[in-house]
């Protein structure tokens, strides 16, 4: 996996009390401490706002979890915090938001430009977010600590329904006394793995130790929760969660990809790696993947965001102008920009505008407000923005060719309508004027 990749590891278990938190913050300060090129972002579902007692910085406030599921930029807004690592702030009420399905924090973490490693931290339930972390994850560790944690990663594993060549779950016996022992003189530890296995369970190469120590880091008068790292450097645990976090790094550089750009799957190989970082899993008009193999692909300048449009969504775009009509069987390039606008929305003005094979601009059409609306809602989403209002100075560029899209992010496909793209953005600014 490439450094501008995004690999998302989630911390699940349906039950409180294994650890789950205290494993999710202090692998995010190890991580960062072991590979400090690498960024590393951690978001919390749960409203205990143990993130933000270990991260912040001050009183400064950082974008919340629920820009996940937005559609703005988590990256851009995420908050560096302590020890190196960004994170997005907890929410007291965390509501699903409407019209919003599991699979919605997979698409937008696709196009959010998150890059590293991303690592979310679940509720002890199966809800709406957990089961929406889950479909993202790339690895998902599920601490254990009695039998009774171990019968609950039943529901978690069923619901993931994963091939078995994923190896995307994995265990981790947690809370371990290495002074309990059961019937036959027999460690939990070594009862869980037993067990687990049995039940075709993997396990990472560790386990976290119970430490007094460790447990009085989150305690205390002040809010400040202290990471093992720094604190409690002599104990076990501090050993064990240097080789979790190795053993993630290792899961994340065998990872041929990150499961939110699974849309571009079949592209890897056939289209030039930095080509594909933005890529778009799903078509932004009808929310259904592309696969590049027909339709049209789009470039919004601002955000560096393209995608493939299917057929009939390009067409129902541009029901009520002329150019729908025009651009059929014509080679060029189809530019929608949008001026004015941002916070003021002052001078907003959406246009049109049909460039041939050499650039030249052929014809500009305003759209109707009805037809404006619909522009400006794929905009919305093509950008990467949360609603109209943070449009501002746009230009989506939609290539017009008879090939496959695909072949459009393919030499010397890809070049021609570069040139060409830098040409309509020329005559736009000057227009500007």
């Amino acid at each position: 996996m490439g450094p501008d990749q995004l690999f998302v590891v989630v911390v699940a278990s349906e039950k409180g009390g294994v650890g789950k938190t205290t494993i999710a913050t202090n692998l995010a300060v190890y991580l960062k401490a072991l590979a400090e090129d690498l960024p590393v972002t951690i978001a919390s579902f749960d409203n205990h706002f143990s993130v933000d007692n270990m991260f912040a910085i001050g009183r400064q406030r950082a974008a919340s979890v629920v820009d996940l599921f937005a559609g703005r930029q988590p990256f851009g807004q995420a908050m560096l915090g302590e020890y190196g690592v960004q994170y997005l702030a907890s929410q007291r009420q965390l509501e699903p938001p409407p019209a919003a399905d599991t699979a919605t924090l997979r698409k937008r973490l696709a196009g959010s430009g998150l890059r590293g490693i991303l690592i979310l931290d679940t509720r002890p339930i199966l809800d709406f977010f957990t089961r929406s972390a889950l479909e993202s994850a790339d690895l998902v560790l599920v601490p254990v600590k009695d039998r009774a944690s171990l019968v609950n990663v039943a529901s978690i594993h069923n619901l993931m329904n994963d091939r078995p060549e994923e190896e995307r779950l994995w265990l981790v016996p947690s809370l371990i006394d290495g002074r309990l022992k059961l019937k036959g003189r027999v460690g939990m530890r070594d009862y869980l793995v037993f067990n687990g296995e049995e039940r075709g369970y993997r396990f990472a190469p560790t386990h976290i130790s119970k430490s007094p120590k460790v447990e009085g880091l989150a305690s205390g008068f002040s809010r400040r929760i202290h990471p093992v790292l720094n604190h409690a450097r002599g104990t076990a645990v501090h050993r064990q969660l240097r080789i979790l976090a190795d053993f993630v790094l290792e899961r994340r550089a065998s990872c041929p990809r990150g499961r939110c750009r699974q849309g571009t799957l079949a592209l890897e190989g056939a289209v030039p790696e930095g080509r594909l970082r933005r890529l778009l899993p799903d078509c932004p008009v009808c929310g259904a993947a592309g696969d590049g193999g027909s339709g049209r692909l789009f470039f919004d300048r601002r955000s560096r965001r393209r995608g493939f449009l299917h057929e009939d969504c390009f067409q129902r775009l541009l029901e009520g102008t002329d150019l729908r009509t025009l651009v059929t069987g014509q080679r060029g390039l189809l530019a929608l920009t949008l001026t004015g606008g941002g916070l003021s929305g002052e001078g907003r003005r959406l246009c049109l505008a049909l460039f041939d094979a050499d650039g030249t601009c052929q014809l500009e059409e305003i759209p109707t407000a009805r037809t404006g609306r619909r522009l400006e809602a794929f905009l919305v989403t093509a950008a990467g923005r949360d609603d109209p209002a943070e449009l501002f100075q746009e230009l989506l560029l939609i290539p017009l060719t008879g090939d496959p899209p695909v072949t459009l992010l393919q030499d010397p496909g890809y070049r021609n309508w570069r040139r060409l793209a830098l040409r309509a953005a020329r005559d736009r600014s000057l227009r500007e004027r």
